[in-house]
C-alpha cells in the first residue's frame, strides 16, 4: 500500500499521568441520520449506545432536510420544528464528555458520522468503522453488498427491535455486527486488546473496492473495466480528486481503488 494513503493511529491515550489501553469499555456505538450527504449538511437525529445505556434525540438542524433524505430516514422538517438545536443539548454535552475521555467511535462508515459529528463542534478520535471491517473479513469478495442492512441480512442476524434507517435501530444492528466480526478476529488473534488494535488500523486504512455500484458499469469489477476502458478510470479519479480539493467529497476508497488499479 502507498504510503500516502496509510494513517497512523496510536493506540493508547495520555490521561492523567500515564496512559490506558482501549478495551472495549472505551467503545461508544453511534449512528446518524442527517438533512443529506452534501458538504453543507448537517445531523437531525442522533442514537448511542456507550456503558449498557442507550440514547436517541431529534434536532432541528441549521439546514432543511432534503426530500431525498426524508425518504429515506422518514424524519421531515415538521418533525424536527420544535426540537432543539444538537449544539448545546444534553446529549452534545454527554457526547462531548465521551470522546474527550477517550471514547472510541464504531460506526458503519464511521468517516461519514465522525464528519458530521465534527461539523457540531465535537472532536473525534479513533475510530472503528464495521464497513471497512466487512471488505477486510470478506478478501475473496463473496459478499454482494456491505451495506449495514444487507450485511444484518446476509449474516442471518438476531437483532431485537431494530428499525432500518432509526437510528437507534442502526445503532442496534451495528452492535450484534461488531459482536460477529470481534469474535471472528479474536478466533484468529487471541487477544482483546490486539483485535481492537486492528480493527482501529484497518479503520484507518482505504479499502481496495472490487466492483462499480453506480455509473454505466454498475455491477462490473473494477480491474475488468481497467483493462477495457483505462480511461474512464483515469477520468473518473479526477472526478474524484477535484471534488475532495472542493471540500465537496473526500472519498478515499474510490481515490484509492482507482490509483491502485491504474498503476498496476
Amino acid at each position: 500500500m502507498n504510503s500516502e494513503y496509510r494513517f497512523d493511529f496510536v493506540f493508547s491515550f495520555l490521561k492523567g499521568d500515564g496512559y490506558f489501553f482501549m478495551t472495549r469499555q472505551d467503545l461508544i456505538f453511534l449512528d446518524t441520520e442527517t438533512t443529506g450527504t452534501g458538504p453543507e449538511d448537517r445531523l437531525c437525529q442522533v442514537a448511542y449506545s456507550f456503558a449498557g445505556s442507550e440514547h436517541e434525540g431529534l434536532f432541528k438542524p441549521p439546514v432543511p432536510i432534503s426530500l431525498d433524505a426524508m425518504v429515506v430516514t422518514r424524519i421531515t422538517n415538521r418533525m424536527v420544528e420544535r426540537e432543539p438545536a444538537f449544539i448545546g443539548s444534553a446529549m452534545f454535552e454527554d457526547l462531548k464528555r465521551i470522546f474527550t475521555g477517550g471514547g472510541i467511535l464504531v460506526a458503519h462508515n464511521a468517516p461519514f458520522d465522525a464528519d458530521m459529528l465534527r461539523r457540531e463542534g465535537l472532536s473525534v478520535g479513533v475510530c472503528i468503522d464495521t464497513y471497512k471491517l466487512a471488505h477486510h473479513l470478506d478478501p475473496e469478495g463473496n459478499i454482494p453488498k456491505y451495506n449495514l442492512q444487507y450485511l444484518r441480512y446476509y449474516h442471518d442476524l438476531e437483532v431485537d427491535d431494530a428499525t432500518a434507517h432509526s437510528a437507534l435501530g442502526d445503532v442496534r444492528v451495528l452492535m450484534v455486527l461488531f459482536e460477529r466480526y470481534f469474535t471472528q478476529m479474536l478466533t484468529s488473534i487471541g487477544d482483546e486488546t490486539a483485535v481492537l488494535q486492528e480493527m482501529v488500523r484497518v479503520s484507518g486504512e482505504p479499502i481496495l473496492l472490487r466492483r462499480f455500484n453506480f455509473g454505466k458499469y454498475a455491477g462490473l469489477e473494477v480491474k475488468q473495466v481497467a483493462h477495457d476502458d483505462p480511461g474512464y478510470l483515469a477520468w473518473l479519479l479526477n472526478q474524484k480528486i477535484m471534488a475532495r480539493e472542493r471540500g465537496e467529497d473526500n472519498d478515499e476508497n474510490w481515490i484509492y481503488t482507482l490509483d491502485y488499479y491504474l498503476n498496476k
